[in-house]
This record gives structure tokens, sequence and C-alpha cells, in this order.
């Protein structure tokens, strides 16, 4: 389908739309003028992690395309916390703890969006200046009388866990208004009239929209993406060893450039289209390739991907220790880095603790059982004991420590 504004053409042609409120409208607006829109992101954590970019990369292209990013932080509604797709009501955190996360987190934006004072320049908020102003019997009688029980029931929000049969509180239930108000007051201050999310969000944004229409008599729109699953069904932004986070002090560049050249074949095309800048001609032919030379559009990928987020300088340097390290059998100077000191080798070294020191291994027992199945090794070679460092594993000042093909660590050797 081709539409008449730049944004829904890359959107489209990228694969990142999924539904919308009313598409043909938010075309015309878009194709007319400069359209502010926004996502909202809790701060539960001291860092965004993979599977928010493709919500950042959603405000990416909508300044490219010509239109204003509003990326909202939520604190406010972090102090209740989004029940979609939870179990259980999430840890209640502190204001303080709110406060730290956001600011750990405003880094990640400015590596995507231009900000500034603009038509088309972000503007970071916060839901927290609002909400916390709100009197609790005034919103309930403004506001609340525009939602039903009965629809909120319906939404997958709230009836999955009704019917998994696990408790909601009366917080959690309140997190849609919550959310449909910001809608509201974005639209007061500052004319935005597009959310976006992804379709886990899809009845969050509708109430948000309907909201407006009721309290403002202003259509507005809502926009979402398809929730993004690898081809062999893993939650995107995971691995077997945890959250992929975006913060570089919390996971390192050459580790976030691995992630991405470790993709699954078939994902090659998609991760491609979704998270770099590449023309879509190029992002066809590279996932178009079979064999091993798929693996170089693996690396094209992982370099594209960090460099966006750390620099160009931090993928280069990535991509030469993998190199280095993978190609070429030697030391990689990005990977993680374990230093012991001669005295330290005299007195016994236990291989297993450095596994545990190098982030390795999370624990003895685990280690253990890597020793077991002969995937931890010493300079490449399998260790079938429990043993300390020996003077010959030391080559060069250093012992490379790695478990199976893909994770590696240095010892350095003072």
């Amino acid at each position: 389908m081709t539409y008449k504004s730049d944004f829904l053409n890359v959107l489209n042609e990228r694969g990142f739309i999924a539904q919308g409120t009313n598409i043909e409208g938010l075309d015309a607006a878009c194709a007319k003028g400069v359209v502010t829109g926004y996502i909202g992101f809790d701060a539960t954590a001291r860092s965004l992690h993979a599977g928010s970019l493709i919500q950042i990369m959603l405000l990416y292209w909508l300044q490219q395309t010509g239109h204003k990013p509003l990326p909202l932080m939520g604190g406010g509604t972090t102090k209740v916390g989004d029940p979609t797709g939870k179990d259980e009501q999430r840890k209640l955190l502190t204001d303080a703890d709110i406060q730290a996360n956001i600011d750990s987190i405003k880094g990640v934006f400015a590596k995507f969006l231009r900000f500034g004072d603009g038509p088309t320049d972000a503007v970071m908020v916060n839901n927290d200046d609002w909400l916390s102003e709100l009197g609790y019997v005034e919103f309930l009688r403004d506001y609340g009388v525009h939602f039903t029980i009965n629809r909120m029931l319906t939404f997958d929000s709230v009836k999955l866990r009704l019917d998994r049969e696990s408790p909601m509180t009366f917080l959690e239930f309140n997190y849609m208004l919550m959310q449909a108000y910001d809608f509201h007051e974005l639209l007061g201050r500052y004319g935005c009239t597009l959310q976006l999310g992804g379709t886990d969000q899809w009845g969050n944004i509708v109430n948000g929209v309907e909201l407006c229409r009721r309290k403002d008599a202003t259509e507005v729109f809502g926009l979402t993406t398809p929730l993004l699953t690898t081809a062999s069904g893993k939650k995107m932004g995971k691995t077997e060893d945890g959250a992929v986070w975006l913060n570089a002090d919390l996971f390192s560049p050459y580790d976030y450039w691995q992630y991405w050249r470790n993709a699954e074949d078939a994902d090659v095309a998609l991760l491609l289209s979704r998270f770099t800048t590449l023309p879509m001609d190029e992002v066809r032919r590279l996932g178009a390739l079979e064999g091993a030379e798929i693996n170089e559009a693996k690396k094209i990928l992982a370099n594209e991907a960090t460099t966006l987020l750390h620099g160009e300088e931090a993928a280069k340097s990535a991509a030469a220790t993998a190199q280095k390290t993978f190609e070429q059998g030697g030391l990689g100077g990005d990977l993680p880095t374990v230093a012991l000191g001669g005295a330290d080798i005299d007195a016994g070294a236990p291989l297993i603790d450095q596994f545990i020191a190098a982030g390795l291994c999370a624990s003895k027992s685990e280690a253990r059982r890597h020793i077991k199945a002969g995937a931890l090794k010493v300079n490449g070679e399998p260790v079938g004991e429990e043993r300390n460092i020996a003077a010959n594993d030391i080559i060069d000042g250093a012992v490379k420590i790695s478990i199976g093909k893909k994770k590696h660590a240095i010892i350095r050797i003072d």
C-alpha cells in the first residue's frame, strides 16, 4: 500500500505498522504538516533494553520524516506499574529510585533523536509533572466517568490476568486511566495528536484517543507496531544470560555487537529493516543471502545497530575484537578482563573463580556443569576438571577463557 505521507510509507516498507485508529486520517495529517507524536517509557530499571528499540526507532523515523517526537518518561505511571503481560504486580519503587532510573535512561534517546526548540526537535517529558498534581476525587469525577468497567474488563491487560486467576490490584487497574490522561495532557500542552506503541498497548491507546475525543472534541490518532519475537519464538531483547541493556555500563558495546552478530539467519532481513537505517533495497539484498554469505549480512547488522547506539568507533572496535577472537584465535581488546598478580598464581588461582569474576558464569555450580559438559575452555582447550591456573596456561601475559564458542574473557597476569 502507498501512503501520501513519508512517515507512513517508511513505516509500512520497514514493517512497523500493525494497526491504527484512523490510518487514512493520520496519513492526511502527516502529509499536511508537522505531527507531534509520543511513546511512553516507564522507568522500572536503570536502562531500557533492546526490546524497547522498536519504539525508539518509531520516534527516530517520525523525526526523520519531518515530525516532532516526544519521548515520555513515566515518572508518574511507574509508581503504579503497567499490568500488561504481567502475572503479578511490579515491585513499587520510591520516588528517588524512579528519578535515578530516568536520569540513567535519558542519554540513550540523545543517540537517536535531535533535541532542541525547533518545530521538529524532540522534547523529553515526564508524566509525573501532571499525574502527581491530580486530586484523586477530582480526577475520578472529571475523567473516571468516561471509562466503563465493562469495557476495561475486555482489554487484554486485564482479561488475561483474570483468566489466569492472577490477582490484579485496584492500583494497577487505574494504570489505563492514567495513560489515557497522558494523551489528553500532551494534547493540551504540546498539541500532540499521535500515540505510538506496541500491539500490547492497543487498549490503552484506544482509551486515550477516546478520552481526547470526549474531553477535547479533537480527533487524535493511535498507531501500533507488531510485537517482535525471533524466528525461534524468543522475545526480542533477551538472551540466555538476561536482558540486552542499552546502557553501556550494563551491557558493553562489544556484547551488544555480538548480540546482533548472533542473530538467527531467518531474522536478518527483519532486523535490518527495523533496527538499522540502511536503504530497503540493501536490506532486501542482504536478507536474501544464504549459506556462509549470511554471516557477512549479520556483521553489517551488528555494525549498523551498534553504531546507532554506541557510535562508529565503538562498532569498529567491537568488530575488530570479534575478528581477532573468533577468526584469528587471538585476544580481542574489548573482551571482559580479570587482572591477577603473579603472587595470586603462585598461591593458587582456581579457574572457576575467574570464570565467575569475568561474568561468564554466575556460580561455581554453573561452572562445574560447564566443565562436565566440556564447554569450559582455557585458550580454546576444554577443561576436564577443577584446577588452578597453571603456568603453561599463560601466553604473552594472558589467559583466554571461554564457554562454548561465543562467550570469552581474558585473564591478564600482572
